[in-house]
């Protein structure tokens, strides 16, 4: 038997794209959630609850989405970081071609 604790959990982006693909994609809800892997009777119960009130459906605890956020933030910092050095060299590197062009 799966304890509370051992069950998984989704965010509301994963929540909301298999809704999603549930109404667009034309295909049966038993398809939709065989591909992703999911409860038949949890993809119904997320489309009635999207269906009944999408501004306000899985409010979650918040802590999920903010460590996820916070590491595609971290990526994308470590990313522009490599990006600025790179950009700096190239700076130099061009700086000092135009020098030795003009000293000629």
């Amino acid at each position: 038997m799966v304890g509370r604790k051992d069950r998984k959990r989704y965010s509301r982006e994963f929540k909301m794209e298999a809704v999603k693909m549930c109404n667009e994609s034309g295909k049966p809800v038993t398809e939709v959630a065989r591909e992703l892997d999911i409860s038949v009777h949890q993809l119904y119960k997320w489309r009635d609850q999207v269906a009944k009130d999408t501004a306000k459906v899985f409010p979650g605890t918040g802590k999920i989405a903010n460590k996820d956020e916070l590491d595609c933030l971290r990526r994308e910092n470590v990313q522009l970081r490599k990006e600025r050095d790179m950009l700096k060299k190239t700076v130099i590197y061009f700086a000092k071609e135009t020098q030795q062009a003009s000293d000629l």
